[in-house]
């Protein structure tokens, strides 16, 4: 597909695309001087907006939210305390309706969800008895208990498993919106990208109600992000945060535009949206570590070290926890480094106790932390499972880490080369390569990798951009009369 095609059109409300930017600035001033915290003050917010030009056309007002039940079985954000209550209700009607088919379902499917917001891997087994009991009562025809083993499946980075279980729920009801919207998170971690965009497709095709559009437009930006398509995953994404329902559902979206901005290195913004996140949301977690990428990227330490302990206060996750350990390294202080180390290994090993699969951000860390072996021990495990392109980066970098950079390049060339499957933009992986490029004399595609890795983001990590910088001042410009390595 051609890059003319990257913007297909497939925003499901009517906005003026060069104007969706000025439209998410003035949302967020406007979060941020109100303190929106509802539905009506959202749509306050709104009607500030200007109208498209031209033609005249009215600016799309949410619909109202759906109820957390609908939500939950959509896929679709919903705030912890309705989630809880939700869950509460449901326990409570199944011990007296315990042939409620549906019902088990839609608690499966709300334990997945609790156990995804908070870290807590103890819920997954408990949505995986709900989900079970579901299809017992009811064995023919339940997509509803296979979409939410689908979800549990991606939750537990179980991809293979996703696909299998998303797959059975399409046999039993074709065009069914959700299974599409899991089987494309399923297809991206397994790296099969050409199935992931062929989900989007069919989604995109689909008759969904009006409530479910923002979430449709919500993995259509992850899609266009994975493509490195990065203007029409944002433009996605501001529709989305405008027409979303509740203000659980708007703040996941502010956070993954958030994360987009992050991405690009631009820090004010995506601290704009992340602090515009967690102000609808006090729970979303997610925005408040971005927060502290931010805030570090910003010189604002202390407020960093704060976000991280509240995210990592209300969701403990083993990514957040080595994303903390790597900034107090980076600040010397190396006792609280290993404080946060700790808390990830300990959290893993929960998690694997809960079903999840942990094995990348364990990589991860032992590559650059503990013992490089192990790490590609574990990636190379993990790429059979799921070869994706977030494992092709880990595992790379692992083998150079473990002192074998030559195999190593093979694999970053898997996730930064367009023509094999990379084509996302990620300054990490780009530094990662020309590290590689580096130590192997290959100086000239060394210079540009790292010279790209600080272009698309200045700010990508605490300890690796003094390194990129360092590299590249001992590589020196390149011998007079010498063509660049393009």
């Amino acid at each position: 597909m051609k890059k003319e095609q990257s913007r297909p059109g497939t925003s499901l409300v009517a906005t003026a695309p060069r104007r969706r930017a000025r439209v998410l600035r003035r949302v967020l001033g406007a979060l941020a001087s109100a303190g929106v915290a509802g539905a009506a003050g959202w749509v306050g917010v709104l009607m500030l907006l200007p109208p498209p030009q031209p033609p005249p056309a009215r600016r799309p007002v949410p619909a109202p939210g759906p109820r957390p039940v609908t939500a939950v079985t959509a896929g679709m954000p919903v705030a912890l305390p309705e989630l809880t209550k939700l869950i509460g209700e449901r326990e409570r009607y199944l011990r007296t309706h315990p042939q409620d088919a549906r019902a088990w379902a839609v608690l499966g499917t709300a334990y997945v969800e609790r156990g995804r917001r908070t870290a807590d891997a103890a819920s997954f087994p408990k949505a995986h008895e709900a989900l079970q009991t579901s299809l017992r009562e009811r064995p023919m025809g339940n997509a509803d208990a296979l979409d939410g083993l689908a979800a549990l499946a991606n939750a537990r980075r179980d991809f293979d498993e996703a696909r299998w279980q998303g797959e059975q729920a399409l046999e039993v009801s074709p065009k069914r919106w959700t299974t599409y919207a899991l089987l494309i998170d399923a297809y991206t971690g397994l790296g099969d990208y050409k199935a992931a965009r062929d989900a989007l497709e069919k989604l995109m095709e689909l008759h969904t109600p009006p409530a479910a559009h923002p979430a449709v437009m919500a993995r259509a930006a992850a899609v266009y992000r994975d493509r490195g398509w990065r203007e029409d995953a944002a433009a996605q994404l501001v529709d989305a945060t405008a027409t979303a329902g509740t203000a659980a559902e708007r703040a996941a979206y502010l956070e993954r535009g958030g994360q987009l901005a992050w991405e690009r290195g631009d820090r004010e913004d995506a601290l704009r949206h992340f602090e515009a996140a967690v102000r609808l949301d006090p729970d979303q977690r997610a925005a408040l570590a971005g927060q502290g990428r931010a805030l570090a990227a910003l010189g604002r330490t202390t407020e960093a070290l704060n976000a991280y302990a509240h995210a990592l206060a209300g969701q403990p996750s083993p990514q957040y926890a080595l994303e903390l350990g790597e900034l107090y390294e980076s600040l010397g202080r190396a006792q609280e480094a290993r404080t946060q180390f700790d808390l990830l290994r300990r959290r893993a090993e929960r998690d694997t106790a809960g079903g999840v699969d942990d094995e990348l951000v364990v990589g991860q860390y032992e590559a650059d932390h503990g013992d490089p072996q192990e790490a590609v021990r574990r990636l190379r495990d993990e790429w059979e499972r799921q070869p994706g392109i977030e494992v092709a980066d880990a595992l790379g970098w692992a083998l150079y880490r473990a002192g074998d950079p030559q195999e190593g390049v093979e694999y970053a060339e898997k996730a930064t080369d367009k023509a094999k499957g990379g084509e996302v933009r990620s300054a990490l992986y780009v530094f990662h390569r020309g590290m590689m490029e580096r130590s192997l004399g290959e100086y000239g595609g060394a210079r540009r990798h790292l010279k790209e890795a600080l272009q698309i983001n200045p700010y990508f990590s605490p300890t690796r951009v003094a390194e990129a910088k360092a590299a590249l001042g001992a590589l020196g410009e390149p011998p007079e009369g010498t063509a660049p390595a393009w």
